[in-house]
């Protein structure tokens, strides 16, 4: 009965919000859409939902195809294995939501913001994160073909076992981030990849021309098909004798170069590779004890 309640409440919200304007006599007046409670499985496909809240929401399985969620906002909703196919979350706000499993694929995500988001399992095949900020986020074993991070903010992201080949993530920022998966014919042109930990991960193809690659770690990877990448890249990153590299580049040992800290982020941990900290300066020689003070006196003149 509590659940027929919550979902009755739920559609009659998501109802409400069809016409997307309420009208007071001759004025237009916004709608404000908020969602909470329970509705697995809802359907709510080609909903216009522009700004809709979606606040400790639970959409699992829920099916949202091409609806309208530009500056939606989803705080600690759950929205694993919805169907968002071709959705519009341009310019949305996303903290702590969980799509793991869900379909987005050809779903728009543009210069949206999240937090602490999980897309682990998530499908976003053809999908559009440029100018996104996803920093830390979670996007392990997502599938990804020919998605698009042009200029995304993804430091700390993990794509640990994605599949990402002829994904783009040109100017994109991936410091730290952990891009062990497959990534065939891949762009990370002009890419931040400072830090990053590409360990044993797949990258037939993927072009590295002017990616920076300060202190990233490439061990165990096979970069020997890679595109434009040069020596000077390859001097500022560091790998070990299973590093495969181009035809003519060479690679130094890590050693203890880079060392790596397991953090918690949604579901699982990701490893971030950060430079070990630098010797401690030597001190200053303490300054010389100062000279003993003079006293000069003059004498009085003398007087009859």
């Amino acid at each position: 009965m509590t659940r027929f309640v919550r979902l009755s409440a739920v559609l009659a919200t998501a109802a409400l919000a069809l016409p997307g304007l309420a009208y007071a006599g001759s004025k237009e007046v916004p709608r404000m859409s908020s969602f909470g409670g329970s509705c697995p499985r809802c359907e709510l496909s080609g909903r216009r939902l522009a700004g809709a809240q979606f606040i400790g929401a639970d959409f699992t399985g829920a099916a949202l195809v091409g609806s309208d969620l530009r500056e939606a906002h989803f705080m600690a909703s759950n929205f694993s294995t919805a169907d968002l196919t071709k959705a519009d979350l341009t310019d949305s706000e996303l903290v702590g939501a969980v799509f793991k499993g869900s379909n987005l694929t050809h779903a728009r995500l543009r210069s949206s913001q999240a937090k602490g988001v999980v897309f682990a399992g998530a499908t976003l095949t053809g999908a559009d994160l440029s100018d996104s900020e996803m920093v830390a986020a979670n996007f392990t074993g997502a599938i990804m073909p020919s998605a698009v991070f042009r200029s995304a903010e993804l430091h700390a992201a993990n794509f640990r076992g994605a599949e990402g080949k002829d994904t783009r993530f040109d100017d994109a920022g991936l410091n730290s981030a952990v891009l062990a998966g497959r990534f065939e014919r891949a762009s990370f042109r002009s890419a931040e990849l400072n830090a990053a930990v590409l360990e044993g991960g797949s990258f037939d193809g993927a072009d590295f021309k002017d990616a920076e690659m300060h202190h990233a770690a490439i061990r165990g990877v096979d970069l020997s098909r890679a595109r434009n990448l040069t020596q000077d890249q390859v001097d500022e990153a560091c790998g070990d004798a299973k590093t495969r590299l181009p035809n003519g580049l060479s690679v130094h040992s890590c050693g203890a170069m880079v060392r790596v800290i397991i953090q918690q982020s949604g579901a699982g941990g990701w490893p971030r590779a950060i430079p070990a900290p630098p010797v401690p300066p030597v001190p200053p020689a303490p300054p010389p004890p100062p000279t003993p003070t003079r006293y000069f006196m003059q004498p009085l003149p003398f007087s009859d």
